[in-house]
């Protein structure tokens, strides 16, 4: 199995005043194609952070990152944003949903920001596969929780990533609803997405192939 993210001594430091924080320290992680793995660990152990630097949304502070084989360390900005935008698709516990705009639109949004040429088939076959065939033209003020986080998880899929990555996807959702959000996100496994999702919710994290747990920015488990 190719690995698709490869993290070696992964460090994170945050400085408050004179205080230096590690969010991560030493952290080795990897992510093979077509895992589904889980990250948990109490609050403030890192999670967060490994997700940030996992998806090149933050730079570490020590270590080394390689994402579908490219070294990651000195590369520029706008060449980080390339990797990641042709790489990964992410999933936040806030939808950050544009409230003017229909599921359809929200989901588009990211063939806007690439520059790539709008294609309907593919939107319609992302609305379909998140269950949201007949809520295309409604604003997210006309949607459940669960619809809104489909709608979000739509979004981190039109670009058609190799990965995605969730953080705390199913956390401003009820056990019901969270438990359709990862039987979503099973489905997408099994067609062949790779998944990285930090989650406090053990019950949903006994559902991965694999589980990995933080404390204090070093992975215990």
């Amino acid at each position: 199995m190719k690995d698709i993210i490869v993290g070696q001594g992964l460090t994170k430091i945050f400085r408050r005043g004179s205080e230096e924080i590690y969010a991560l320290r030493d952290v080795d992680f990897s992510v093979g194609e077509g895992d589904f793995l889980s990250i948990i660990g109490p609050s403030g152990s890192g999670k967060t952070a490994l997700l940030n630097v996992l998806g090149c949304l933050d730079t570490p502070d020590g270590g080394s990152l390689r994402l579908n084989g490219i070294e990651t360390r000195g590369m520029k900005e706008s060449g980080l944003v390339k990797l990641r935008r042709e790489n990964i698709g992410f999933v936040f516990q806030q939808f950050y949903l544009m409230p003017t705009l229909t599921a359809r639109e929200n989901i588009e949004l990211p063939l806007l920001f690439s520059h790539k040429n709008k294609n309907n088939n593919r939107i319609d076959d992302v609305l379909k596969m998140v269950g949201l065939a007949d809520r295309a033209d409604h604003l997210p003020g006309q949607l459940s929780g669960g619809e809104m986080q489909r709608v979000a998880i739509g979004r981190a899929l039109i670009n058609d990533p190799r990965i995605v990555l969730a953080d705390e996807p199913t956390g401003n959702l009820d056990s019901a609803t969270s438990q359709m959000i990862f039987d979503l996100f099973l489905e997408l496994n099994r067609r062949g997405l790779t998944l990285v999702v930090v989650t406090h919710n053990m019950d949903l994290a006994k559902l991965t192939s694999k589980t990995y747990t933080l404390r204090d920015g070093q992975m215990v488990g």
